[in-house]
């Protein structure tokens, strides 16, 4: 599955409704860590049809992160059922990150 860029406009449809578990990137094109968690993102899309992958770029949708209380990126913050379950910040393998669903 392709990842989704998520917009204040798109966040309700493809987040809070998802009838799948979200895994959501906060991320900034300026940020190293985020470019080096990208592609593990990327690959967990492609690889896992049970989940959605999603990315905020936090530099367009500050209102979104800043609802979430993003204070640092890279942030990964899972949903399920329009909740937040889970949040890590950093890079992390991506065993972990799938241990978060």
């Amino acid at each position: 599955m392709a990842v989704v860029e998520i917009t204040k406009d798109n966040f309700q449809a493809e987040v809070l409704s998802s009838d799948k578990p979200v895994i959501v990137d906060f991320w900034a094109s300026w940020c190293g860590p985020c470019k080096m968690l990208s592609p593990v993102v990327d690959q967990i899309a492609q690889e896992n049809d049970n989940i959605k992958v999603c990315k905020v770029n936090v530099d367009d949708e500050q209102d979104i992160a800043v609802e979430y209380k993003v204070m640092s990126i890279p942030t990964l913050v899972v949903f399920k059922d329009g909740a937040e379950v889970n949040r890590s910040v950093g890079v992390k393998p991506k065993e972990e990150i799938l241990a978060m669903i």
